[in-house]
This record gives C-alpha cells, structure tokens and sequence, in this order.
C-alpha cells in the first residue's frame, strides 16, 4: 500500500476567519525565477518515464508537487500553470506516463508509483545547483484521468516508498459514467468513503459535464466527475468549481502537435482567454499547498471565505474541516 501521512495535519479554522477585505497575491506569478527540465529515460540512472521538471532556481530547499497529466494528453501541456505554482517554491515533477497508446489503468498507476520512488534517488542530480528537494513534504496532483490515477495511488493501488502529504485532484474523471468506471473502479458513491488521510483539495470545472456538441461525450460526466471525488473524500477537504471554464482551460494556448489540436475540440471550453484559467487553478494549488506543506494558510483562507478574490468565478466553493 501507498504510505499516507497521517500524522500533524495542519489545523485551518475557516469559521472563524471569515471577513471583508482580505487579499492575496497568488493568482499572480511568484517572486522565483524558475526553469524547465526535460529528463529521458536514457541511462540506467534515468527515471522510469520521461519527466518534465519545473524548479525554482534560487538556492533552497522546496516541497515537491508530483502532477500526473490527463488522458491521451502531454505533460508538457501543463507548463504555465506548472511553472506558476514552481515559482512559489515547489519543485514539480510531471512524468509522460504513456505515448500515444494508453496503458490499462492499473498499468498508468504502477508507473506513477515507479516515478515517486524514483524520486530518493534521482532527483538531486536533475535539479538546479543548490536546489534541493523536501522528500518529506510530498504532494500528489493529477488532471482528468490522471486526477484519477492520483487518488488511486494515494489509496494504495500501487506500492510507494515515501509519503504523500497532500492530493489535489484537478477535474478528476473516474470514467465514462457510474456503470462505465475505468479501472481500477475507486469510486464507491458512499459519501467519505475514500480510505485516505491526508487533505485532498478538488478542483471542478462547470462545463465539464457538458458535451461540445452532438457528436462527443461530455469530457467530465456526471456522476463521476469532480463533484463524486468531493464527496468521497474525508475531511478536511475543499471543493471549487470554475463554473464558465471547461475541462481543458488550464492547458497552455496551442499546445503543439496533433494531441494538442484535438485537446481543443473533444470538450466544451469557455467563452474567455485561458489565461485568467490557469491563474486561478494555480494560485488554488499555490494556497492550498502553502497551507498544508508549510503552515502558511493566509492565502487559502482568504480564497475560501471571498471567492470573488479569484480571477475567475468560483461557485460553489465549499469545504468540510477536519
């Protein structure tokens, strides 16, 4: 089984915080020059998968962000929402799970595992000069299928040496519908259900369960998409959804190649510029990470009690304290 931190989860009182005229930065990059680090698979001292790496340059040492990309798609589609959450101090490490074939579920989640023990070993020696990594604040992030990879990896579906601290689920999809679950099948439709300990922030988006048109699937359906996974999960847990974006508007503009292409005409988008997207999915992570790695929890309580201080709108914003 995944080894879960069950111990010293930093408390948020959210009650009682509530109040007009707080502010936060974190929509906006951060302070941290940060570079991009794409790692083979060449050597035997290579990882298992090819990874793009995204750490802060300055001297320190960072919190780690593991981030599993979504079905059929390239984690170096995620780059402007990963390199803005980097550039506030975390080292993210986005691995390619599979070309253009996806494995089996339980094969996606067996790689995953391999790259977070990978991690001990190798990922010194890929990161800037005098950037070192804190193994021991860990979080797990994953988009769509990957979103659902990453709860399955944090529930123990696949052996891992370290610990995660937190999970994120980014859109999470669990399958093509509640009798059409993609394995390994992990939801239960019993609210709380999910055997985990640590706490897990879901970020939803409110056209994900809508079709483009007549012809495609909703890319995000109901019944198991972001609203199951939030109630599925133990507290202390959060649930925002960006009510006018869709699935995919937290990928980078034009991702390149024919994947990127067809990434912007399977699913319903919004109307506006990804940009103010990706911002607030990132100052999300940013906060929420800030919050439960380092104790730092101005920026995810002022999120939570005025939603409106987010570059996009937020409804409904909800949350169950530990």
């Amino acid at each position: 089984m995944a080894v879960l931190a069950a111990k010293g989860i930093i408390k948020i009182d959210l009650k009682t915080t509530a109040s007009s005229g707080s502010s936060t930065s974190v929509f906006e990059t951060g302070s941290l020059s940060v570079s991009s680090i794409h790692v083979d698979t060449s050597n035997i001292a290579s990882p298992p998968k090819p990874l793009l790496i995204i750490s802060p340059t300055d001297e320190g040492t960072y919190p780690v962000l593991l981030f599993l990309h979504g079905f059929e798609l390239r984690n170096i589609f995620y780059t402007q929402i990963l390199r803005h959450i980097s550039s506030y101090g975390f080292i993210v490490v986005a691995p390619q799970l599979y070309g253009l074939i996806p494995p089996s579920g339980i094969e996606e989640i067996r790689s995953a595992a391999a790259v977070t023990n990978w991690l001990s070993s190798g990922l010194q020696s890929m990161l800037p000069e005098k950037v070192k990594p804190d193994l021991q604040k860990l979080a797990l992030a994953g988009h769509s299928r990957g979103g659902k990879a990453a709860f399955a990896l944090a529930l123990g579906y696949a052996e891992t040496s370290l610990k995660f601290s937190a999970l994120v689920g980014l859109d999470p999809v669990g399958g093509k519908g509640k009798c059409c679950q993609t394995d390994p099948k992990i939801l239960t439709f019993l609210p709380h259900s999910f055997n985990l300990t640590i706490p897990v922030c879901v970020i939803g988006t409110g056209l994900g369960g809508e079709q483009r048109n007549c012809i495609t699937c909703p890319c995000a359906p109901d019944g198991v998409n972001h609203v199951e996974f939030y109630s599925e999960s133990k507290p202390p847990c959060y649930h925002f959804v960006t009510s006018d974006y869709g699935h995919m508007d937290m990928l980078d503009d034009n991702p390149p190649g024919f994947r990127g292409v067809i990434s912007g005409y399977t699913c319903k988008n919004g109307n506006g510029p990804r940009d103010p997207m990706r911002k607030c999915v990132g100052g999300i992570f940013v906060a929420f990470l800030k919050a439960y790695l380092d104790g730092e929890t101005a920026d995810f309580k002022a999120i939570v009690n005025e939603p409106d201080l987010a570059p996009v709108k937020l409804d409904p914003v909800e949350f169950i304290e530990s």
